[in-house]
């Protein structure tokens, strides 16, 4: 009987980007209202138990980060909208929909809101 322990085969997966940062149209001030305003995005999708390497080498078969970085772009930018809160809840029911998420961090910070400190929210959702 052989008493080393066989290598495992899967893991527990997070896919994260961290400091991504673009211009949004958000908040209730009247200079928010007329021009968009500096925001940074951290993101963190539970993946959840994935082999510890793909079926293959094709990007087909895993979570496209680039498909997670635009949809972030996107729901930030589609429109003004005048909360965090609101927007935050957006995002991470979007990244929500995507196929093999289990759990969602979302991290918004607005960067100029304030001249001696950034302001942000985060939210969790799904399996942790």
């Amino acid at each position: 009987m052989n008493t080393q322990s066989m290598p495992p085969l899967h893991g527990q997966q997070r896919l994260t980007l961290t400091g991504l940062r673009f211009d949004a149209n958000l908040g209730i001030l009247d200079s928010e209202k007329t021009a968009p305003q500096p925001i940074r995005v951290d993101a963190e999708l539970n993946l959840g138990p994935q082999p510890l390497a793909p079926q293959d080498d094709d990007i087909f078969h895993v979570l496209d980060y680039r498909k997670v970085r635009k949809i972030i772009i996107d729901e930030c930018t589609a429109h003004h909208v005048n909360l965090l809160e609101s927007l935050i809840g957006q995002v991470a029911a979007r990244l929500m929909q995507l196929p093999g998420v289990l759990g969602v961090r979302v991290k918004i910070a607005k960067l100029e809101i304030f001249d001696d400190c950034e302001v942000a929210i985060r939210v969790e959702t799904g399996q942790w």
